[in-house]
């Protein structure tokens, strides 16, 4: 054996291992890439799943709370009808008739199931459903009941319980009071067939367990009057002494769930335990191997706790579609650097072959660049400093819009309150309004129903004049000059501290009418000038014994091009030296600390300057301060013929 095949027989079996090598490298990348690819798409779509099913809980807590909670004060105002008082202390049969067609209209108004008022013996004396077999049955007595008990000791109380006639629902309670003393108990029972309509809406398969932890609504008929923890002997010998679940016995939940709850926001999550496949039958036909996502909450002032079953097979999937992938792309990329290498060794080789050639090239090519680089460097520079200026000028424009952007979301954020108050009061008449027309078009009263009707369309007017200017003023966009109507822009800033301008008994004199003063400016930045200007002003008078913000404009005609002047003064004790001097330097403020960062007037400065006008501000000899600044006028065949002379 010659030295070379020799040297051939040992670097073979070495090129060989550095191959196995590569390859068990390659695969555990991939494996790893994958791995971590789907565990953390696994987690996002776990958060994704868990934000739209906490948004549809949030929706079936809304829903329990327009169909259920809002009848929960009724039976706290029968004792207000003489009727009721009279009843139960002379049970004659007049009382007795006025009393059932009393409770009976009032069940027929609120749609619930039934209104009922007991004596302290716990008999019904008064019902709306005289011949209904169930709680309120006349002449019944649930003296066992617990909201029977609780509210003859003077506690109002509600819970779940099933009918002595077989019907589920929520009973409110009260006392009738006679002075001091309870004379009966005035009952609501709420029916709960509203909430089953909602199942469909949650898209999953959900339950709702009372404070029992007793399953008592549940998109599964199966799973109904079970229970989510073992119940104690003594436990279940108060349920049936009350009769809470008539005669059920009340077996275990088929599923076994492993639950944790959020002290602080009473949220629920958790997991199916032990083996799913042996709850999939439980589960219906959503059932599979991909695992469940249990998420639920306590709804607020109810003991009663909302749970949804949310399958994570589609999650699953795509955390292996995108594993896959992610391995995938690694192969895709170890074979590109292959490639890459074979082509660079490749290009190496042809190099070497040019390298006496290009030596020679590179000398002339010396020379040559000896001379011109003077020019070069000299183009470079001027180069890079335009781009620097242009980029400078770009991200100076794009942080003033945001900063204008960012001044009207907390102009809005201070509103929020009164835009809230402002919305709840037609909001609550429409409530009101939808249900009387309602129960109109079932009487078939179709003219009241109409009336009502209209009067909501009149409400829904007043709230969209109140919500359209905000979304007008908190639209992000650049500057576009154009004809503005001073006097309307100014209407529009006002609008915004209308709630506080009552609340301080602020005095407005505003002498810019709409349709008499046309700027050309951009309207939205204006008003973002006069909104900040005004603000200022309010708080300035926070503590004026007589506070009056004044609102003037006049025309320069000296100026060129001619000028708005419009002045905004406050009855405010003024501003001090010190403060006119710094007034408009960035981060200077006169506000407490914490409270501004004092760029408003410094942003108010550039936006005026924009306009090709000036931001300046005094003292009033009258008191307070005053700030005047300027804005062209519009072009001529824009002005409106009828603008007076100044």
């Amino acid at each position: 054996m010659t030295h070379r095949e020799a040297l051939a027989n040992v670097v073979l079996p070495r090129q060989a291992l550095r191959r196995t090598l590569l390859t068990l490298t390659a695969l555990l990348l991939m494996a790893l890439v994958g791995t971590g690819v789907y565990q953390r798409s696994f987690n996002s779509g776990t958060a994704s799943l868990r934000e739209a099913t906490n948004a549809r809980l949030d929706l079936f807590a809304s829903v329990v709370e327009a169909r259920v909670r809002r009848l929960e004060p009724v039976p706290a105002t029968i004792q207000l009808n003489p009727v009721a008082v009279r009843l139960l202390g002379d049970p004659t049969v007049a009382h007795v008739t006025d009393a059932n067609d009393y409770l009976g209209r009032l069940n027929a108004h609120l749609g619930s199931a039934a209104v009922f008022v007991l004596d302290v013996r716990g008999t019904v004396r008064a019902s709306s459903n005289l011949t209904q077999q169930d709680d309120s049955q006349w002449g019944e007595s649930v003296s066992y009941r617990p909201y029977y008990l609780e509210a003859l000791a003077g506690r109002a109380t509600r819970h779940f319980a099933i009918g002595s006639g077989g019907q589920a629902g929520y009973f409110a309670s009260h006392p009738i009071y006679d002075g001091s003393r309870v004379l009966g108990v005035a009952v609501i029972k709420i029916g709960l067939d509203a909430l089953e309509e909602t199942w469909p809406m949650l898209a999953a398969p959900t339950l709702v367990a009372d404070a029992n932890q007793v399953v008592i609504l549940s998109s599964q008929p199966s799973w109904r009057y079970t229970s989510l923890a073992p119940l104690s002997l003594e436990r279940r010998v108060d349920l049936q002494l009350t009769q809470t679940y008539g005669s059920l016995r009340l077996p275990l939940f088929p599923i076994e769930v492993t639950l944790s709850v959020d002290e602080d926001t009473q949220e629920v999550q958790g997991f199916v335990s032990g083996d799913e496949a042996r709850h999939r039958a439980a589960l219906g036909a959503r059932g599979n191997r991909a695992g469940h996502l249990v998420l639920g909450r306590s709804l607020d002032g109810m003991d009663w706790r909302v749970l949804i079953f949310t399958s994570l097979s589609s999650v699953r999937q795509q955390a292996l579609v995108d594993g896959v992938g992610g391995a995938v792309s690694v192969a895709f990329l170890m074979l590109l650097a292959l490639y890459w290498s074979q082509r660079r060794r490749i290009e190496k080789q042809k190099l070497a072959a040019k390298q006496l050639l290009e030596q020679a090239n590179a000398e002339l090519e010396t020379q040559v660049s000896l001379r011109t680089q003077e020019l070069t460097d000299a183009n470079a520079q001027l180069r890079r400093e335009v781009a620097e200026r242009e980029q400078t000028e770009q991200t100076l424009r794009a942080a003033q819009d945001e900063l204008v952007h960012a001044g009207k979301m907390a102009v809005l954020g201070q509103l929020a309150a009164s835009i809230t108050h402002e919305l709840t009061q037609p909001l609550g008449g429409i409530r009101t309004l939808a249900g009387n027309s309602a129960e109109f078009m079932r009487r078939g009263n179709h003219a009241a129903a109409q009336e009502n009707l209209s009067i909501v369309a009149r409400l829904v007017d007043q709230m969209a004049r109140i919500i359209n200017p905000l979304k007008s003023f908190s639209r992000k966009s650049s500057a576009s000059p154009g004809t503005a109507d001073v006097g309307r822009v100014i209407e529009q800033a006002l609008f915004l501290f209308q709630l506080r301008l009552r609340h301080e008994q602020i005095r407005v004199e505003n002498h810019c009418e709409p349709g008499r003063w046309m700027a050309w400016c951009d309207a939205n930045r204006l008003e973002q000038v006069l909104v900040n200007l005004i603000g200022n002003a309010l708080d300035a008078m926070r503590d004026a014994p007589s506070p009056v913000l004044t609102l003037t404009a006049e025309r320069q005609h000296e100026a060129d091009p001619p000028m708005i002047a419009l002045q905004i003064r406050d009855s405010g004790k003024g501003l001090s030296e010190t403060d006119l001097k710094r007034l408009f330097e960035p981060f200077y403020t006169t506000k407490p600390s914490g409270v501004g960062l004092g760029l408003g007037l410094a942003i108010c400065r550039d936006l005026v300057a924009e306009f090709k006008g000036d931001l300046v501000a005094h003292n009033h000899p009258d008191g307070g301060a005053c700030f005047v600044f300027t804005v062209p006028v519009s072009p001529p065949e824009e002005i409106r013929k009828d603008e007076p002379s100044q």
